[in-house]
């Protein structure tokens, strides 16, 4: 499990002696659990051992000199920090595997539908059955570069347009709008359809890009100055305005549900804004790509999520030659449940790594 770095890192769990640690962990779990601040009372009646709750008091004060905890308002319990969930995440946490009866149903969810189903729809029932088990948005971001290719066509709209039609192997089929030069000829079309069918079955759309930049020269020799322009054209409308990345986002309305306070409300207003700058998310979950395994990044730790205060659990996932080509991943406020929703990340990403193995 990778940490996010952007931040002043929290104090080291050997710090603490283990009463601290003791008021602490029931500080942070009430948070997680209930959205409430923990008060001194009701911890020392839930302590193993006996504290009073002046005792409790001084202990809570001294974790607040740390940075851990903070009280929301005067005569209220104490919050956890982004500082203290991140040492809470790191070294307290205790994460479980996923259970056999989870395992069958993200499987069986993500699979629904058969051999006959597109990668597409795979991709939707990730992030919809992740939002579902952690009540936040789920999320993912993959490359429209990993799709092995099937077909492309040209299709004239009028004199000045047409429509690319990129066929992939999963059946799944994408249309784009180019600009066509003065006086394209319909055999220009058919050409550059043609020679662009010959060279991309089976093939990547990266792969496609990379094989007509090399070979440039005898792309030019082969086909007539129109039709290689036509050729540079259908190859770069494939990709959007937030690079060769595409993001889906599922459960948005989970985040709304709950809320105890016009700051919810005003905090979320903010999460929607923040996922509605799809270059930004794509940005942010790019970077758990960085080394194996699940990462979490917590609150003001990235900018992205600065002013909102929420969490993001994501993992990567590869393809057949263990080339990270997506992230799955749960974005919702700091309080998720951290527990549950990491393993759930870490196998759903696995799923996905099989699917496109065996594709």
């Amino acid at each position: 499990m990778k940490k996010d770095g952007d931040m002043t890192p929290p104090p080291a769990l050997a710090e603490l002696d283990q009463r601290s640690r003791d008021i602490f962990r029931r500080v942070v779990e009430g948070y997680l659990e209930a959205g409430e601040p923990m008060g001194s009372r009701n911890i020392s009646k839930s302590l193993p051992v006996s504290l009073s709750a002046a005792t409790v008091r001084n202990v809570m004060q001294d974790l607040e000199d740390l940075g851990l905890i903070y009280a929301p308002h005067i005569s209220a319990g104490r919050l956890p920090t982004e500082k203290g969930l991140r040492l809470f995440v790191d070294s307290i946490l205790e994460i479980g595997d996923v259970s056999a009866e989870d395992r069958d149903r993200i499987e069986a969810q993500i699979r629904a539908g058969g051999a006959g189903r597109s990668f597409d729809d795979a991709l939707a029932e990730a992030t919809t059955l992740l939002s579902g088990v952690s009540r936040g948005a789920g999320v993912v971001v993959t490359s429209k570069s990993n799709k092995r290719l099937k077909h492309l066509e040209f299709v004239r709209l009028d004199p000045e347009q047409a429509l690319v039609v990129l066929v992939s192997d999963d059946g799944s089929i994408e249309n784009r709008l180019v600009n066509l030069p003065a006086g394209l000829p319909a055999s220009a079309l058919v050409e550059a359809s043609n020679y662009l069918n010959h060279r991309l079955r089976g093939r990547t759309l990266g792969e496609v890009k990379a094989d007509i930049a090399r070979n440039r020269a005898a792309m030019e020799a082969e086909i007539s100055e129109l039709s290689a322009r036509l050729v540079d054209s259908g190859l770069a409308s494939t990709t959007s305005d937030a690079g060769d990345m595409r993001l889906i986002v599922r459960g948005q309305a989970n985040l709304l549900e709950d809320l105890t306070a016009m700051t919810d409300l005003e905090r979320m207003r903010r999460l929607f804004a923040d996922l509605e700058r799809e270059k930004d998310v794509i940005d942010l979950l790019n970077r758990a790509e960085e080394g194996d395994g699940v990462r979490i990044f917590i609150g003001s730790e990235n900018k992205l999520f600065s002013l909102s205060g929420s969490s993001m659990i994501a993992a990567p996932f590869r393809d057949s030659e263990q080339k990270i080509v997506g992230i799955v991943g749960v974005i919702g406020p700091t309080r998720l449940n951290y527990a549950r929703i990491v393993p759930m990340v870490d196998y759903t990403a696995r799923v996905m790594g099989k699917l496109l193995e065996r594709g």
